[in-house]
């Protein structure tokens, strides 16, 4: 088949040529191989002007050479053949990064035009046509690409395919190429997960997913961590890709637990991941970018034997090891840093030794390959691993191409015949493509209904600085195939998170039981004292009962205080709940409010002055002092109820901060902690709390006012006194630090149930003991009487107001008798004195006298004698009086008795209190 020049005669009548007609200009292929002599194609050539054609080298021209413009104005010989016999030139157009961010097209484009010529040199391939590559260097910059892709369609000759690469510049033709009909594929894989894909206008142009949307499936729930890099034009390709990936894992049963991106600096990107506790991550980004994100990894600590990174497997074999100004880390850290990676990616090199439809086994592709680089070292050279993907890229667009030509033929069309409003040309090419399917040097290559090619994916790990193989994933037929020779830092992979293990925190066995048998003996003691109150006069026996059954019940709580998770069922706590809440509650209203009804009705009727001899008389009714009792346990009962038909407790689980155990385990330990608590809890507690304090602040108050009243018939009102002091401290203190320590399961209970435990004994030793010990020594077993109890002062006989008399009485005479201690030491002082002088003034004479001395005198001395020297103060006389109970001494000691003034001692002086 020959070109035919396409003739365009046109009437043209211009003035001054006599109404002939000229001949229009004969528009040939403008790289046919013709050129016309003497006039250029944008004129009219006149009547009787010949044009002859000019071939160029290895072209022959059949027909005339020369045509002559006739005066009708047409050609002659239209009809005959008049270009060469040489090929037709199919042009396609192709985006090679040669540099930039990844530099690929250095050994696909050598790839891609060692195949354009192998092609060209078959005879059962387009025999009529030759493949033409015009390609430049997109830099892997979409801004660069946008500038060369309007070269490429705005520049002839017309080309019939795009072919770009890298991911930016893929997405960029990809939007394009539709709007010229254009049919465009990828050389590699850094667009299309399967690679050596096309995307043709025939079905709408859809933007394809990246590798990792063929990722192999993984054991759900696995949760992944994507990490894509924002590059201004690609970050659209990465968030589909996520989208696409997020899709997919979705119906795997797979979680996406996080997603984090960046623009230049993923310092901020990882460390969130690290915040996250992202186990397995996956890295969207290019060589450049991984080089950047591994050495923040390596100062985060972000690796190692609890992580697991998947990358793209199209970088460079040492992408690692490569300097770069960008990031401050070394190689070594960035060896440490990489160590474990897994890559996947689509198999790009045969592994069987199948010669395939170029003739070429994957081998000796390899060789072709290296000898076409002079030699290059393939791991510097970019793209050297993809070149297979390239080489059957074309390969494949070849032999559409071929299958093309004979449906157009029958149509009266031919490839020649494509521009970019041919839809028809454009249709049958896409429907060749991907009914394709053939051998190549990268493994079999088919295409889906998509136009994305289904091949194998590999996956390989990086092993001492080294990819190894570790499998095969077949997306076909969804077969994984596992070498088993994969090398982990720790005992096996790591786990897809770090495994929370819920532990409930329980009360210490052995306070519980310590604190339940001191709460166990309190009651048994409690029932005892209650069982001989009724022995007791003067003491309000059923209040007193009343008090031992309320510790009784106050003790019994601390049962349900300390039963938690570890003895009964979860449905079964609510229970527990309401025994505690009820048990405290009602038990603090008997044992509490009957010692407040003594106080309040003491206080009520002996501290006011003014109707005193009134109150006197007064006769305190029993009735009274029960209904006090009842009106404060009916008002705990109902605000009990309230809280229990509003707003029941239930059961909240508090969780505290994860611990790390001490073993080396990749887990973290959840603590737990069961409350009884209720949606308004803290409402509650504030009515309950502020109600108790009250009334145990006024209890307070009427101890210290009614301490110095004394009255037969509630005699022991400065015992409760006391016991309300006791109690009253240690619920005023024990409610706030409860509250404080509530998350701390042991202290908490310690303080509650010690709280309940002392107070209870407190009271019970406080009121019952002196009464016990009453009964049992002094035999006072008296039954209470039933008629009206009368109320009145005892001043006088009542056995408490004499002690304090007597009390009073021998401090006085204690001091008395000290004052007259000292003064007899002073008479005896100066009576020695005296009678040394008196020695001194005897006349010597006296000696000769001392053989008639006349006996003694019985006579009493001289008043006289007894006066001081000269000198001398005159003693003062003795003015103190004695109490008036010594008045009649005769009364309090007997006659015998030899308490003197000679034999009085300090030492005998508490003889006179007993």
């Amino acid at each position: 088949p020959f070109f035919y020049l396409p003739i365009l005669c046109e009437l043209w009548g211009p003035p001054g040529v006599g109404g002939l007609l000229c001949c229009a200009i004969i528009r040939p292929p403008r790289d046919g191989g013709i050129r016309y002599r003497g006039l250029t194609q944008e004129q009219i050539l006149p009547v009787d002007y010949e044009i002859e054609y000019i071939c160029r080298g290895n072209r022959v021209i059949v027909g005339p050479k020369v045509r002559k413009c006739l005066p009708n104005g047409t050609w002659t010989d239209i009809t005959l053949n008049t270009c060469s016999l040489s090929k037709k030139k199919l042009y396609i157009g192709a985006l090679f990064p040669m540099s930039g961010g990844w530099h690929g097209g250095q050994a696909c484009m050598p790839s891609a035009q060692m195949a354009l010529d192998l092609v060209n040199n078959r005879s059962d391939i387009l025999p009529d046509y030759e493949l033409e590559l015009i390609h430049y260097d997109s830099m892997c910059d979409p801004g660069e690409a946008t500038k060369l892709l309007y070269d490429l369609l705005y520049t002839e000759p017309i080309k019939i395919v795009l072919l770009p690469g890298c991911s930016g510049v893929s997405t960029l033709v990809a939007e394009a190429a539709r709007m010229w009909n254009l049919i465009y594929g990828f050389l590699s894989k850094y667009f299309h997960p399967n690679a050596a894909s096309f995307l043709f206008p025939p079905p709408p142009p859809r933007v394809s997913q990246l590798w990792l949307s063929n990722l192999p499936p993984l054991p759900p729930p696995t949760p992944l961590a994507p990490l894509p890099v924002r590059l201004p034009l690609s970050f659209p390709l990465i968030l589909q890709t996520l989208d696409d990936l997020e899709e997919r894992t979705k119906e795997a049963g797979i979680e996406i637990s996080v997603r984090q991106s960046f623009l230049t600096d993923p310092a901020v990107a990882v460390k969130n991941l690290k915040r996250q506790d992202a186990r397995i991550i996956v890295g969207l980004f290019y060589e450049t970018e991984a080089r950047k994100v591994f050495c923040e990894v390596f100062k985060e600590k972000l690796y190692g034997k609890k992580y697991v990174w998947f990358l793209i497997g199209w970088y460079a074999d040492n992408w690692f090891k490569i300097k770069d100004p960008a990031i401050n880390c070394t190689v070594e850290n960035m060896t440490e840093a990489v160590e474990g990676h897994v890559t996947t990616e689509i198999v790009m090199l045969n592994p069987e030794t199948v010669r395939g439809v170029s003739n070429m086994t994957s081998q000796e592709f390899i060789a072709a390959l290296m000898s076409r680089l002079g030699g290059k070292n393939p791991e510097e050279t970019g793209g050297f691993q993809e070149a297979p993907l390239a080489y059957d890229a074309v390969w494949a667009l070849a032999l559409a191409l071929n299958k093309t030509v004979a449906p157009l033929k029958a149509k009266g069309r031919r490839l020649e015949d494509f521009n970019y409003n041919n839809h028809d040309i454009t249709s049958e090419i896409y429907r060749a493509l991907n009914t394709s399917s053939f051998e190549g040097v990268s493994g079999q290559v088919v295409f889906d209904a998509q136009g994305s090619r289904m091949a194998m994916t590999l996956i390989e790990q990086l092993q001492g600085g080294s990819y190894k193989k570790i499998g095969y994933y077949d997306s076909s037929q969804k077969n994984l195939s596992w070498f088993g020779n994969d090398v982990w830092i720790g005992a096996g992979p790591p786990a897809d998170r770090t495994v929370v293990i819920e532990v409930y925190r329980f009360l210490s066995q052995k306070l519980f039981a310590a604190v339940s048998v001191f709460a166990g003996l309190g009651i048994i003691t409690a029932g005892v004292f209650s069982s001989l109150m009724f022995f007791l006069f003067g003491s309000l026996p059923y209040l007193n009962n009343m008090t031992a059954v309320g510790c009784m019940m106050a003790l019994a709580a601390v049962f349900p205080l300390g039963i938690d998770g570890h003895h009964v069922h979860r449905s079964q706590f609510p229970v527990v709940c309401q025994f505690r809440l009820w048990l405290l509650g009602l038990g603090f209203s008997l044992a509490y409010g009957s010692m407040f009804t003594k106080i309040w009705w003491v206080h009520t009727l002996f501290t006011k002055k003014d109707e005193k001899k009134e109150k006197k008389k007064q006769h305190l009714e029993p009735w009274k002092l029960y209904a006090t009792v009842g009106v404060l346990l009916a008002i705990d009962f109902l605000s009990l109820m309230i809280w229990q038909i509003v707003d029941p407790l239930h059961i909240t689980v508090e969780k505290f901060t994860k611990e790390a155990p001490k073993e080396d385990l990749d887990v973290l330990i959840q603590p737990l902690l069961e409350h009884c608590s209720s949606e308004k809890m803290n409402t509650w507690l504030g009515v309950v709390y502020g109600y108790k304090g009250l009334l145990l602040l006024l209890g307070i108050f009427l101890a210290y006012e009614t301490k110095s009243v004394s009255t037969e018939k509630i005699n022991d009102h400065r015992a409760v006194g006391m016991a309300i002091y006791n109690v009253a401290v240690l619920c005023l203190i024990t409610a706030p630090v409860t509250m404080i320590l509530s998350s701390q399961q042991d202290a908490s209970f310690a303080f509650a149930a010690l709280a309940v435990v002392f107070s209870a004994y407190i009271t019970l030793v406080v009121l019952f003991v002196p009464k016990m010990r009453r009964l049992i020594t002094r035999g006072e077993w008296q039954s209470e009487q039933q008629d009206t109890l009368k109320t009145g002062s005892s001043t006088n006989n009542n056995d408490e107001e004499k002690s304090r008399q007597l009390e009073r009485e021998n401090r006085e005479l204690q001091k008395i008798i000290q004052e007259k201690e000292e003064r007899v030491s002073a008479l005896r002082n100066q009576l020695a004195e005296r009678q040394a002088l008196r020695n001194r003034r005897q006349p010597s004479s006296g000696q000769n006298q001392n053989h008639n001395t006349p006996p003694p005198s019985t006579q009493p001395p001289d008043p006289k004698s007894l006066l001081p020297p000269p000198g001398y103060p005159n003693p003062t006389a003795d003015n103190h009086p004695l109490p008036p109970s010594f008045s009649n001494s005769s009364t309090l000691y007997p006659a015998d008795s030899k308490m003197s003034r000679n034999h009085c001692h300090n030492s005998q002086i508490p003889l006179l209190y007993k």
